[in-house]
């Protein structure tokens, strides 16, 4: 038969073709033969005519689902362009209330102006017609009966309204937050508030799930709020249009050991509109609005919840629009004033709150429909645990309530650390994991918390270096205590022995959130023994790590770095422990996305020249807020060690303070500046000279251009162009008998390594190139420093943090000082990119 001709198929051949097709839809030569001998009524087509139908066939599924894919893009556009035109009309009806408000003042002043009364009548018409637009007077509401749902009903309508003014309208002034783009595939719109009681935020957007399943899950507070410790609903009233009143106590988490937790008593209110939207709004009760009295707040200070909740609309094609509001006040005058701006900002509700409800219903609605597939073979709920877990024992460790059983230990004359010890840790272990206190001599759990003020340093790259380079500040020792007390046996190692078991960590991703703001992963320390009695303690460990908040240009977002011990089994049941950092910005950051970038060599350059910048960045320097650092370690221990493992654990926590403010010293902006250019810049600094070297070495060796610039041109110049170079560029020692040290990289060769300028010192370069690599190098050494420069072929390397990287080529050439001396080896490597 020819192969050309077109081929009619009867239903009953394209039947028994669909039920391979489901099977295997690219079926090979040999499996097409079968499908013919063994399928009689196939008998008459040719295989190459079958070949032309399973590609057809897979043609056709591939457009059918680029056709569904556009289409839910286009109903998400479509979604999104009714949200902005809908922010656009609540922005002009402000507007208009605005522009009506500032007439009505002028002619006030113009009226006052003019007549006979004295100047003071004409201010005090003024101030108080700005003290009635900014601080309208309250509402003061009749008492209502407690025991009365028509008075309960009666609070939750008023809820319903002032929540529905704040969602859709203008009864809040906000101000949308930087950085917040508006689109199908991100949050949505972000606002926070502006001289308003208490703080607030507001997000919209879309999400791809059902109202009653987004209204199901956001009513789960404990599931997608971390800081949540307990929402205990004491009272549930049905009401006459179908809704319900809830009377609920919720208890949230201290953010550091230098204040009290937080506690509200509301009342939240589920109800549907007339146009198909669910609402789900809460508000607290207290003396002005009427209600039952709710619990009191014996172990936190209670705070007060104005009008907040959920607007959950169907949208057209399946999904809903949702629009969150959060709006409390926390009382900060009760906090030292230090801590204040931890409880006033705006910025860092959105981020903690409001924004995390957002990515938690996000992240389930991509789980739902399988376009998240994780490593492991876990399923996503497994994993969602073990993150809601690790948060949960280490936001415990650092409140330490009583009614969780922890207790406070004397200390030793210095109250810088906080020991304070749980004998009945159940609790806060999950039961059903705790398999530490079946060991007969099972003391409790210990812990040794700490809080200290940072200056001028970035949470983000705080955290970031924490993470990448945990031998700066931990010690082998106590990791292989907490290992091993992990073991369903005696585990006696009562006190750290610095140094002695020195241990390099490989980072194994597990799963990561939808918007990469937060990763869990399994850290393997490896041990090293150097003498026959440590070799029982250099075996590898095993810890499962959470990290958050490494993006710089996330406004207001808290970083943490938590993380526990594990064994090599690692079941869904695992018994955790968490330890950790937690770092808080305690003022709102510069609007500008690039306000944290505290070790830009460029921008750091530009601000000791006073050189201009772009519009909308600032200087490097520029990060001068403060931030609180939490610490919080726990350890198992048994009853006759308890004094043992208090004294190392206090030991411990102070030696990692101190590491930490060594850290946070060397990558504050003002000590980088000092390290990279001298006092007397411009006259000689270091890195315009080393700039010019390396620009000029590649000129004299290879006869071509590195940069665009002159190497004649203004030090500055070269520098910032070299820094900003697309390709990866870095400096080591002349040694190829020891491991040479990198001294210096670009911008792309920082990312590339996955490190900073200040960690950079630690990498060696035999370390990054594999093994051809490394050969090749030894083979062109004396190439290079004969003839001063040579091409190495493509090849793969690693970073700091064991990621493969491919690269197309790579040049080493000696760098030259002006002495014509060798100075260092620089190398350049062309198009990389991560494997």
């Amino acid at each position: 038969m020819d192969s050309s001709k077109y081929v009619r198929y009867t239903p009953e051949q394209v039947e028994a073709l669909e039920r391979v097709y489901a099977e295997c839809p690219k079926p090979t030569s040999l499996k097409r033969h079968q499908l013919i001998r063994e399928c009689s009524i196939l008998s008459n087509i040719d295989p190459k005519q079958i070949k032309v139908w399973f590609q057809n066939r897979r043609c056709r599924e591939k457009q059918r689902k680029e056709a569904s894919h556009l289409q839910t893009v286009n109903r998400k556009l479509t979604a999104m362009n009714k949200l902005l035109m809908e922010e656009n009309d609540r922005l002009q009806k402000h507007v208009s209330h605005l522009v009506y408000d500032n007439g009505f003042m002028r002619q006030q002043l113009h009226t006052q102006v003019n007549s006979t009364t004295m100047d003071t009548c004409c201010e005090s018409v003024v101030v108080s017609g700005q003290q009635q637009q900014q601080n309208p007077m309250p509402q003061h509401h009749p008492q209502r009966d407690a025991n009365s749902p028509a008075g309960l009903l009666a609070i939750a309508e008023e809820t319903l309204t002032e929540f529905l003014g704040k969602a859709t309208g203008t009864s809040v002034d906000w101000v949308q937050m930087i950085g917040m783009k508006p689109g199908p595939e991100s949050i949505g719109i972000v606002a926070v508030s502006r001289n308003c009681n208490g703080v607030a935020a507001r997000a919209c957007g879309l999400v791809s799930l059902e109202p009653m399943k987004v209204a199901e899950i956001l009513k789960d507070r404990p599931s997608w709020y971390r800081d949540c410790r307990c929402l205990d609903i004491l009272n549930v009233i049905p009401t006459g249009n179908g809704g319900t009143i809830e009377l609920i106590f919720l208890q949230t988490y201290a953010p550091t050991t230098l204040a009290p937790a937080r506690d509200f008593w509301t009342l939240r209110y589920t109800t549907s509109l007339e146009d198909g939207s669910l609402v789900i709004c809460e508000r607290s009760l207290a003396s002005n609005t009427g209600g039952p009295v709710g619990p009191p707040a014996t172990s936190s200070v209670r705070a007060k919840m104005l009008p907040s909740g959920f607007l959950i609309r169907p949208c057209d094609g399946g999904g809903s629009i949702i629009h969150i509001v959060d709006h409390i006040d926390l009382d900060a005058c009760s906090v030292p004033e230090v801590l204040r701006p931890l409880y006033e900002s705006s910025k860092i509700l959105a981020q903690k709150m409001t924004m995390a409800a957002f990515r938690y219903i996000r992240q389930i609605a991509q789980e739902t429909s399988g376009e998240i597939q994780y490593a492991g073979g876990r399923q996503p709920a497994v994993l969602r645990a073990f993150s809601q877990r690790l948060c949960r024992g280490f936001n415990n460790a650092v409140s330490g309530f009583i009614d969780d059983g922890w207790t406070i230990m004397g200390s030793d004359g210095v109250d810088d650390v906080t020991i304070a010890v749980n004998s009945s840790p159940s609790k806060f272990l999950d039961a059903q994991y705790n398999t530490l206190s079946i060991l007969p001599t099972f003391g409790g759990v210990l812990c040794a918390r700490a809080s200290m003020l940072l200056q001028d340093v970035c949470p983000a790259l705080l955290v970031r270096f924490l993470r990448e380079h945990r031998s700066e500040w931990a010690d082998y020792g106590v990791d292989a205590y907490s290992s091993a007390s992990l073991k369903a046996s005696p585990y006696a190692v009562p006190c750290a022995r610095p140094g002695v078991f020195p241990s390099s960590q490989v980072i194994l991703p597990l799963a990561q959130t939808v918007e990469h703001e937060e990763f869990l992963e399994v850290v393997r320390l490896e041990g090293h023994a150097f003498s026959p009695e440590d070799i029982a303690l250099s075996r590898d460990m095993y810890l499962l790590q959470l990290c958050s908040g490494v993006e710089e240009n996330a406004t207001g977002a808290c970083a943490q770095l938590v993380f526990a011990h594990i064994d090599e089994s690692f079941g869904d049941d695992a018994p955790l422990l968490p330890s950790g950092f937690s770092v808080i910005p305690l003022e709102p950051k510069s609007d500008s996305p690039s306000a944290a970038r505290t070790l830009d060599l460029a921008s750091t350059l530009e601000a000791r020249t006073g050189g201009t910048r772009p519009a909308g960045e600032v200087e490097g320097h520029s990060y001068n807020h403060r931030s609180v650092l939490t610490i919080a370690f726990q350890f198992a221990f048994e009853n006759h060690y308890r004094e043992n493992v208090a004294a190392m654990a206090r030991q411990y926590v102070r030696s990692i303070v101190g590491s930490v403010q060594r850290v946070a010293m060397a990558i504050a902006p003002s000590r980088l500046c000092s390290q990279l250019t001298p006092k007397s810049f411009p006259g000689s600094p270091e890195a315009v000279t080393l700039a010019r070297w390396i620009c000029r070495s590649y000129k004299n060796h290879t006869g071509g251009e590195l940069l665009q610039v002159e190497s004649q041109a203004a030090g500055d110049a070269v520098l910032k162009q070299l820094w900003h170079h697309t390709d990866s560029i870095m400096c080591c020692s002349v040694k190829m008998n020891d491991s040479a040290v990198f001294s210096f990289a670009n911008q792309a060769g920082l990312d590339m390594l996955e490190t900073t300028l200040i960690a950079l010192q630690d990498i060696m370069l035999d370390k990054i190139l594999d093994e051809a690599g490394r050969k090749v190098l030894l083979s062109e050494f004396p190439k290079i420093m004969q003839q001063g420069f040579a091409y190495l072929p493509a090849g793969l390397c690693v970073s700091s943090m064991g990621r493969p990287v491919s690269y197309e080529q790579a040049v080493a050439w000696k760098v030259l000082n002006d002495d014509s001396s060798n100075h260092c080896l620089a190398f350049m490597f062309t198009n990389w990119s991560f494997i």
